[in-house]
Protein backbone atom coordinates (compact mmCIF):
# COMPACT_ATOMS: atom_id res chain seq x y z
CA UNK A 1 0.00 0.00 0.00
CA UNK A 2 1.40 3.39 -0.98
CA UNK A 3 2.19 5.85 1.81
CA UNK A 4 0.09 9.05 1.81
CA UNK A 5 3.25 10.96 2.73
CA UNK A 6 6.18 11.95 0.49
CA UNK A 7 9.55 10.20 0.44
CA UNK A 8 11.17 13.60 1.03
CA UNK A 9 9.78 16.73 2.65
CA UNK A 10 10.12 20.22 1.11
CA UNK A 11 11.58 23.23 2.91
CA UNK A 12 10.71 26.12 0.58
CA UNK A 13 12.60 29.36 0.12
CA UNK A 14 10.91 32.68 0.94
CA UNK A 15 10.97 36.23 -0.35
CA UNK A 16 10.45 39.40 1.62
CA UNK A 17 8.21 41.40 -0.70
CA UNK A 18 9.31 44.44 1.29
CA UNK A 19 11.22 45.06 4.51
CA UNK A 20 10.86 48.15 6.69
CA UNK A 21 12.82 48.64 9.91
CA UNK A 22 10.53 50.57 12.25
CA UNK A 23 12.75 50.84 15.34
CA UNK A 24 15.02 49.08 17.76
CA UNK A 25 13.70 47.44 20.90
CA UNK A 26 15.28 47.63 24.37
CA UNK A 27 16.40 43.99 24.01
CA UNK A 28 18.47 44.91 20.96
CA UNK A 29 16.21 43.30 18.37
CA UNK A 30 14.89 45.40 15.50
CA UNK A 31 11.17 45.97 15.07
CA UNK A 32 10.10 45.52 11.48
CA UNK A 33 7.32 45.13 9.00
CA UNK A 34 7.56 42.73 6.09
CA UNK A 35 5.52 40.44 3.88
CA UNK A 36 6.69 36.83 3.57
CA UNK A 37 5.83 34.74 0.53
CA UNK A 38 7.13 31.23 -0.16
CA UNK A 39 8.64 30.02 -3.43
CA UNK A 40 8.18 26.71 -5.23
CA UNK A 41 11.95 26.29 -4.89
CA UNK A 42 12.99 24.20 -1.93
CA UNK A 43 15.48 22.13 -0.02
CA UNK A 44 14.40 18.50 0.38
CA UNK A 45 14.70 16.70 3.73
CA UNK A 46 14.41 13.00 4.54
CA UNK A 47 13.97 11.87 8.14
CA UNK A 48 15.04 8.41 9.26
CA UNK A 49 13.53 7.71 12.68
CA UNK A 50 15.83 5.78 15.01
CA UNK A 51 15.35 4.08 18.36
CA UNK A 52 18.60 5.30 19.95
CA UNK A 53 17.50 8.94 20.58
CA UNK A 54 20.56 10.24 18.70
CA UNK A 55 20.02 13.27 16.43
CA UNK A 56 22.53 13.50 13.62
CA UNK A 57 23.03 14.48 9.99
CA UNK A 58 23.46 11.83 7.34
CA UNK A 59 26.27 13.84 5.74
CA UNK A 60 28.02 17.08 6.75
CA UNK A 61 26.78 20.41 5.37
CA UNK A 62 29.79 22.35 4.03
CA UNK A 63 30.50 25.43 6.12
CA UNK A 64 27.88 24.60 8.77
CA UNK A 65 29.10 22.80 11.91
CA UNK A 66 26.55 20.40 13.36
CA UNK A 67 26.00 22.49 16.49
CA UNK A 68 25.04 25.44 14.26
CA UNK A 69 22.77 23.44 11.97
CA UNK A 70 19.23 24.71 12.56
CA UNK A 71 17.69 21.37 11.59
CA UNK A 72 19.74 19.55 14.23
CA UNK A 73 18.99 22.23 16.81
CA UNK A 74 15.27 22.09 15.95
CA UNK A 75 15.18 18.29 16.28
CA UNK A 76 16.95 18.34 19.65
CA UNK A 77 14.70 21.09 20.96
CA UNK A 78 11.58 19.22 19.86
CA UNK A 79 12.88 15.97 21.32
CA UNK A 80 13.48 17.65 24.69
CA UNK A 81 10.20 19.58 24.72
CA UNK A 82 8.06 16.68 23.55
CA UNK A 83 9.99 14.10 25.60
CA UNK A 84 10.41 12.02 22.48
CA UNK A 85 11.81 8.55 23.02
CA UNK A 86 13.23 8.29 19.51
CA UNK A 87 15.95 9.94 17.45
CA UNK A 88 16.49 10.77 13.80
CA UNK A 89 19.02 10.88 11.01
CA UNK A 90 18.41 13.94 8.83
CA UNK A 91 19.24 13.76 5.13
CA UNK A 92 19.29 17.20 3.48
CA UNK A 93 19.44 17.95 -0.24
CA UNK A 94 20.29 21.66 -0.25
CA UNK A 95 19.22 23.88 -3.13
CA UNK A 96 18.69 27.19 -1.31
CA UNK A 97 21.99 29.11 -1.12
CA UNK A 98 23.34 30.15 2.27
CA UNK A 99 23.59 33.79 3.33
CA UNK A 100 21.18 34.77 0.58
CA UNK A 101 18.09 36.13 2.37
CA UNK A 102 15.93 33.21 1.20
CA UNK A 103 15.46 31.67 4.64
CA UNK A 104 16.97 28.27 3.86
CA UNK A 105 18.13 27.45 7.39
CA UNK A 106 14.90 28.71 8.96
CA UNK A 107 12.82 26.72 6.50
CA UNK A 108 14.80 23.55 7.15
CA UNK A 109 14.25 24.04 10.90
CA UNK A 110 10.51 24.51 10.43
CA UNK A 111 10.17 21.41 8.25
CA UNK A 112 12.10 19.46 10.87
CA UNK A 113 9.74 20.60 13.64
CA UNK A 114 6.62 19.83 11.60
CA UNK A 115 7.67 16.44 10.27
CA UNK A 116 9.31 15.02 13.40
CA UNK A 117 6.33 16.15 15.46
CA UNK A 118 4.31 13.89 13.14
CA UNK A 119 6.78 11.00 12.82
CA UNK A 120 7.49 10.91 16.56
CA UNK A 121 3.72 11.13 17.24
CA UNK A 122 4.15 14.00 19.72
CA UNK A 123 0.95 15.83 18.80
CA UNK A 124 2.21 19.33 19.63
CA UNK A 125 -0.09 22.04 18.18
CA UNK A 126 1.21 24.39 15.51
CA UNK A 127 1.23 27.35 17.90
CA UNK A 128 3.61 25.53 20.24
CA UNK A 129 5.82 24.50 17.32
CA UNK A 130 5.93 28.12 16.14
CA UNK A 131 6.95 29.26 19.62
CA UNK A 132 9.76 26.69 19.63
CA UNK A 133 10.80 27.90 16.20
CA UNK A 134 11.03 31.50 17.39
CA UNK A 135 13.76 30.49 19.84
CA UNK A 136 15.77 29.30 16.82
CA UNK A 137 15.23 32.34 14.61
CA UNK A 138 12.73 35.10 13.85
CA UNK A 139 11.87 33.68 10.40
CA UNK A 140 11.07 30.15 11.59
CA UNK A 141 7.45 30.76 12.76
CA UNK A 142 6.17 31.81 9.33
CA UNK A 143 7.42 28.55 7.83
CA UNK A 144 5.86 26.57 10.68
CA UNK A 145 2.47 28.25 10.29
CA UNK A 146 2.69 27.73 6.54
CA UNK A 147 0.86 30.78 5.18
CA UNK A 148 2.15 33.84 3.35
CA UNK A 149 1.98 36.52 6.00
CA UNK A 150 2.22 40.17 6.88
CA UNK A 151 4.75 40.21 9.72
CA UNK A 152 5.48 42.69 12.49
CA UNK A 153 7.37 42.69 15.80
CA UNK A 154 10.66 40.93 15.08
CA UNK A 155 8.83 38.97 12.40
CA UNK A 156 6.81 36.70 14.68
CA UNK A 157 3.49 38.63 14.69
CA UNK A 158 1.88 37.09 11.62
CA UNK A 159 -1.30 37.94 9.74
CA UNK A 160 -2.12 35.59 6.82
CA UNK A 161 -2.35 37.36 3.45
CA UNK A 162 -2.69 36.28 -0.18
CA UNK A 163 -0.42 38.33 -2.47
CA UNK A 164 -0.35 37.56 -6.18
CA UNK A 165 1.47 34.29 -6.86
CA UNK A 166 3.79 35.84 -9.43
CA UNK A 167 6.69 34.28 -11.27
CA UNK A 168 10.03 35.68 -10.18
CA UNK A 169 13.57 35.91 -11.40
CA UNK A 170 15.85 35.35 -8.41
CA UNK A 171 19.51 36.26 -8.90
CA UNK A 172 22.20 34.94 -6.56
CA UNK A 173 25.25 37.24 -6.52
CA UNK A 174 28.59 35.54 -5.73
CA UNK A 175 28.74 36.69 -2.10
CA UNK A 176 27.41 35.63 1.32
CA UNK A 177 25.96 38.34 3.54
CA UNK A 178 26.54 38.83 7.25
CA UNK A 179 23.13 39.85 8.60
CA UNK A 180 24.77 41.04 11.81
CA UNK A 181 27.16 43.32 9.89
CA UNK A 182 24.33 44.73 7.77
CA UNK A 183 22.19 45.63 10.79
CA UNK A 184 25.20 47.10 12.62
CA UNK A 185 25.92 49.36 9.65
CA UNK A 186 22.25 50.31 9.40
CA UNK A 187 22.25 51.28 13.10
CA UNK A 188 25.36 53.41 12.57
CA UNK A 189 23.59 55.21 9.73
CA UNK A 190 20.58 55.87 11.98
CA UNK A 191 22.80 57.16 14.79
CA UNK A 192 24.62 59.44 12.36
CA UNK A 193 21.20 60.60 11.08
CA UNK A 194 22.08 59.49 7.56
CA UNK A 195 18.80 57.57 7.57
CA UNK A 196 15.91 57.01 9.98
CA UNK A 197 13.56 54.28 10.94
CA UNK A 198 10.47 53.78 8.80
CA UNK A 199 7.00 54.71 9.95
CA UNK A 200 4.58 51.76 10.17
CA UNK A 201 2.45 51.23 7.09
CA UNK A 202 -0.74 49.35 6.24
CA UNK A 203 -1.45 46.56 3.79
CA UNK A 204 -3.18 49.20 1.65
CA UNK A 205 0.15 51.07 1.46
CA UNK A 206 1.80 47.84 0.30
CA UNK A 207 -0.71 47.39 -2.51
CA UNK A 208 -0.17 51.04 -3.49
CA UNK A 209 3.55 50.32 -3.91
CA UNK A 210 4.78 52.48 -1.02
CA UNK A 211 7.40 49.95 0.07
CA UNK A 212 11.09 49.17 -0.24
CA UNK A 213 13.81 47.19 1.52
CA UNK A 214 15.39 49.47 4.12
CA UNK A 215 18.58 47.39 4.21
CA UNK A 216 19.16 47.53 0.47
CA UNK A 217 21.21 50.74 0.41
CA UNK A 218 23.50 49.41 3.16
CA UNK A 219 24.05 46.08 1.39
CA UNK A 220 24.71 47.80 -1.93
CA UNK A 221 27.43 49.84 -0.26
CA UNK A 222 29.02 46.96 1.66
CA UNK A 223 28.71 44.27 -1.02
CA UNK A 224 29.40 45.47 -4.60
CA UNK A 225 28.22 42.17 -6.21
CA UNK A 226 24.71 42.86 -4.89
CA UNK A 227 24.89 46.40 -6.25
CA UNK A 228 25.87 45.07 -9.69
CA UNK A 229 23.10 42.45 -9.69
CA UNK A 230 20.47 45.05 -8.82
CA UNK A 231 21.75 47.39 -11.52
CA UNK A 232 21.66 44.64 -14.14
CA UNK A 233 18.24 43.32 -13.14
CA UNK A 234 16.97 46.91 -13.08
CA UNK A 235 17.24 46.95 -16.89
CA UNK A 236 14.22 44.61 -16.95
CA UNK A 237 12.04 46.20 -14.25
CA UNK A 238 12.01 47.27 -10.62
CA UNK A 239 14.01 44.67 -8.66
CA UNK A 240 14.26 44.37 -4.91
CA UNK A 241 16.53 42.60 -2.44
CA UNK A 242 15.09 39.94 -0.14
CA UNK A 243 15.83 40.06 3.58
CA UNK A 244 19.35 41.24 4.30
CA UNK A 245 20.52 39.85 0.94
CA UNK A 246 22.33 38.69 -1.05
CA UNK A 247 19.58 37.55 -3.42
CA UNK A 248 17.65 40.04 -5.52
CA UNK A 249 14.44 39.36 -7.40
CA UNK A 250 12.03 40.71 -9.98
CA UNK A 251 8.38 39.83 -10.60
CA UNK A 252 7.81 38.84 -14.24
CA UNK A 253 4.92 38.05 -16.55
CA UNK A 254 5.50 34.31 -16.41
CA UNK A 255 8.06 31.49 -16.47
CA UNK A 256 9.23 32.10 -20.02
CA UNK A 257 10.07 35.74 -19.35
CA UNK A 258 11.77 34.79 -16.09
CA UNK A 259 13.96 32.17 -17.76
CA UNK A 260 14.80 34.52 -20.63
CA UNK A 261 16.13 37.11 -18.17
CA UNK A 262 18.21 34.43 -16.43
CA UNK A 263 19.64 33.26 -19.76
CA UNK A 264 20.78 36.81 -20.53
CA UNK A 265 22.38 37.42 -17.12
CA UNK A 266 26.20 37.54 -17.38
CA UNK A 267 27.74 34.64 -15.46
CA UNK A 268 30.19 36.96 -13.70
CA UNK A 269 27.23 38.98 -12.36
CA UNK A 270 25.10 36.27 -10.75
CA UNK A 271 23.58 32.86 -11.13
CA UNK A 272 19.83 32.57 -10.87
CA UNK A 273 16.63 30.60 -11.02
CA UNK A 274 12.98 31.10 -11.91
CA UNK A 275 10.36 30.33 -9.27
CA UNK A 276 6.72 30.98 -8.60
CA UNK A 277 5.48 32.62 -5.44
CA UNK A 278 3.18 30.38 -3.40
CA UNK A 279 1.01 31.39 -0.47
CA UNK A 280 0.73 27.99 1.22
CA UNK A 281 3.56 25.80 2.47
CA UNK A 282 3.46 22.54 0.47
CA UNK A 283 3.68 20.46 3.66
CA UNK A 284 0.16 21.57 4.58
CA UNK A 285 -1.28 19.25 1.91
CA UNK A 286 -0.01 16.30 3.97
CA UNK A 287 -0.07 17.53 7.55
CA UNK A 288 -2.78 20.20 7.42
CA UNK A 289 -2.88 22.53 10.44
CA UNK A 290 -1.41 19.84 12.78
Amino acid sequence: MNSPFPASWPAPAKLNLFLHITGRRPDGYHALQTLFQFLDYADELVFEVTADRQIRRAVPVPGVPEEADLSIRAARLLQQTGRAGKGAVIHAAKRIPQGAGLGGGSSDAATTLLVLNHLWKLGLPVGELAALGLTLGADVPVFVRGQAAWAEGIGEQLTPVSPAESWYVVLVPPVQISTRAVFAEYDRAVQAQLTRYSQPITIRDFHAGHVRNDLESVVRRLYPPVDRALDWLGKSGNPRMTGSGSCVYLATGGPDQARDIIDRCPQDCATGFAARGINEHPIRRWLGDI
